[in-house]
């Protein structure tokens, strides 16, 4: 079996815990992954390095995907968000979250399935132009949008629906009023649809979005949108499914990506061993998929569904009295039965 060498960052707070438990799931899947260490966050600060030394930009630039653990940004000036610094030093243009309802979770909601596309480098989001006056009174934030940044994304979108047999396309958008750069995005997004004709192509305000995510999420499937709405609208899918422990992420360039956690470091339980790997190990599949080992993906994922569906090794955010070593113990048991 050939090998794939892939970057592990645990990050900090919970990060190990989680990393420790996804790692020792890949290892037992067999599919001939190398995992390559780096540093980042706390750690990294802890040693007198930068927060994203540059030996881990060289070991993320040097494999196809990235493994990453929740990191904390200190608090102060000078300090900015690792995760953005990633995804623009890399050109990681697609931010992809899938909200899958898991038969076993207590939600408002059931069959829900909605994968989000999001913009990941544009828009009010990257911060772009951020100034704020000397008396404190006037603050200015700079949002840029460009043709090539939204038909990359879009036609991202597009393909991922068409490739794994989706139906429709939703582009969320609020160029009823943002009629520059709403507008823009809006005016792409319908030229790169003609391009999929056996796709529904539709059409929805940020606003009206929210409201029918919440009175009918069942009527989506594909959602594509810009930078800020995507951030906001993908922890309220997260909220449809069960929470942000249940929501992996991807960040996807046109050479690497890089596979998360979606949610914090939760420094108070680190180390307790109570911390839900479920994201992790769901982002995992997704990198497995993206490196087309699909066979072992889909058996991880199983596994994560049958044991949630049976409920007896659950963590406490999910409303059991398990451990992360247990619900692990419990993934590597369903996966030998496989």
């Amino acid at each position: 079996m050939s090998e794939t060498r892939i970057t592990v960052i645990p990050g900090d707070g919970i990060g190990p815990d989680i990393i420790g438990a996804t790692r020792q799931l890949l290892d037992a899947l067999n599919c001939g992954l190398v995992f390559d260490d780096a540093i980042a966050g706390q750690p990294a600060l802890e040693q007198g390095l930068d927060l994203i030394p540059p030996e881990t930009l060289d070991l993320i630039e040097a494999n196809p995907a990235t493994l990453k653990g929740p990191i904390t940004t200190p608090i102060g000036r000078g300090f900015s968000s690792v995760n953005v610094s990633l995804r623009q030093h890399f050109d990681l243009y697609a931010n992809v979250r899938p909200a899958l309802s898991i038969p076993g979770i207590n939600t408002r909601y059931d069959n829900v399935d909605i994968v989000m596309v999001r913009e990941n480098t544009e828009g009010l989001y990257s911060g772009v132009g951020q100034v704020v006056s000397e008396d404190g009174e006037r603050a200015e934030l700079l949002s840029v949008i460009t043709r090539k940044g939204s038909e990359r994304v879009l036609r991202y979108a597009y393909d991922m629906a068409q490739k794994t047999g989706r139906r429709k396309v939703t582009v969320v958008h609020k160029a009823n009023i943002m009629k520059s750069t709403s507008g823009l995005f809006l005016d792409v997004a319908r030229k790169v649809s003609k391009d999929y004709p056996d796709l529904v192509h539709e059409e929805m305000i940020i606003d009206n979005c929210a409201m029918q995510l919440v009175m009918n999420p069942q009527r989506f499937d594909v959602i594509v949108t810009t930078n800020l709405f995507g951030d906001i609208l993908s922890d309220l899918c997260a909220g449809l499914i069960g929470g942000l422990g249940l929501t992996p992420g991807a960040n996807i360039g046109a050479e690497r990506g890089i596979f998360e956690a979606v949610h914090g470091s939760a420094p108070d339980i680190a180390g307790k061993n109570v911390a839900n790997p479920t994201a992790l190990i769901l982002a995992s599949c997704m990198m497995l998929e993206y490196l087309n080992l699909n066979e072992p993906a889909g058996r991880l994922r199983r596994a994560v569904l049958e044991v949630i569906e049976e409920g007896t090794a659950l963590t406490p955010d999910l409303g059991g009295h398990g451990t992360t070593t247990g619900y692990t113990e419990a993934l590597l048991n369903r996966l030998a039965k496989d």
